[in-house]
C-alpha cells in the first residue's frame, strides 16, 4: 500500500489519464460521425458498443504488453527502412481514415448523405465493423504511449478506464453537435484527415507531434464557435 503515499504515482496517473483523453478525441469524433449515418434510434447503441469495444481492446493489449512492444520490432526492410507490424497497422489505419474522411466530405458536399434519417446504405454491423477497425489502430497507439510513460500496469489500466468513461459521457453531446451543425461536421472530418496523415507519417517514421494537430483543430474550432455565436446573434430580434 506504499503507492498511496507516492506522489509520483498519482502524478503519472493524472498525466496519463489526461493524455489518454486527448488521444481519445480522434476516436470519439470518428465514432460520432460514423454512428450518425444510422437511424437516430440506433446511434446511441452504436456509439456505446464502439467505445466499449475500444476499452476492451485497450485492456486486452495492456494485458499483452510484451506482445504489443514486440510489434515495434522490424519484420522486414524497404529501401533501407525497417518496417514493423505497428508501422503496417498505423499506415493501414491512416489510409482508411483518409478514405473515410474523403468519402464523407464528398457525400456531404454532393448531398448524397441523408443526415436526418441516417439512410446512406449504412448498416449497424458495417458501422460497428468500421469503428472496431479504427479502435484497433487507436488502441495500439494508445497502449504504446502508455507503456512508454508509466511503469505500473494498474496505473495504465486505471487511466484508460477513466479516459474511456469521459469519452462515453462526451460522445452523445459531441455527436448531437456535429449532426446539428454541418460546418462543424466538415471541421471534424478535416480533423480526421489530419489524423490519417499523421498516422501514415508515423508508420513511415516521420513523426508529426500531435500537439500541432490539436492546436490547429482547437484554433479552427474556436473560429467556428465565433461564427456560430455571430449567426445566433444575427437571428435574435432587436
Amino acid at each position: 500500500m506504499e503507492w498511496i503515499a507516492d506522489p509520483a504515482i498519482w502524478a503519472s496517473l493524472l498525466t496519463l489519464t489526461l493524455l489518454e483523453i486527448v488521444l481519445g478525441i480522434d476516436n470519439v469524433i470518428f465514432v460520432s460521425i460514423v454512428a450518425n449515418r444510422l437511424p437516430e434510434a440506433r446511434r446511441s447503441s452504436a456509439r456505446r458498443i464502439g467505445l466499449l469495444a475500444a476499452l476492451a481492446l485497450r485492456l486486452v493489449f495492456l494485458s499483452m504488453i510484451a506482445w504489443v512492444v514486440g510489434l515495434t520490432q522490424p519484420i522486414f526492410t524497404v529501401l533501407g527502412h525497417a518496417v514493423s507490424w505497428r508501422d503496417v497497422i498505423l499506415i493501414t489505419g491512416g489510409l482508411f481514415l483518409l478514405y473515410k474522411g474523403t468519402s464523407e466530405i464528398h457525400g456531404a458536399v454532393e448531398g448524397e448523405v441523408e443526415q436526418q434519417t441516417g439512410v446512406a446504405g449504412a448498416t449497424f454491423a458495417a458501422v460497428i465493423g468500421q469503428i472496431i477497425l479504427l479502435d484497433l489502430v487507436f488502441s495500439i497507439d494508445s497502449v504504446v504511449t502508455a507503456v512508454g510513460m508509466v511503469e505500473h500496469l494498474w496505473v495504465m489500466i486505471t487511466a484508460v478506464v477513466i479516459a474511456m468513461a469521459v469519452m462515453l459521457s462526451a460522445a452523445g453531446p459531441i455527436s448531437a453537435f456535429i449532426d446539428a451543425h454541418p460546418t462543424a461536421k466538415m471541421l471534424a472530418l478535416s480533423f480526421l484527415l489530419l489524423v490519417g496523415i499523421a498516422l501514415v507519417a508515423d508508420g513511415l517514421h516521420y513523426h508529426i507531434p500531435r500537439g500541432y494537430l490539436y492546436f490547429a483543430i482547437a484554433f479552427s474550432a474556436s473560429v467556428e464557435v465565433c461564427n456560430l455565436l455571430a449567426r445566433r446573434k444575427r437571428k435574435v430580434p432587436l
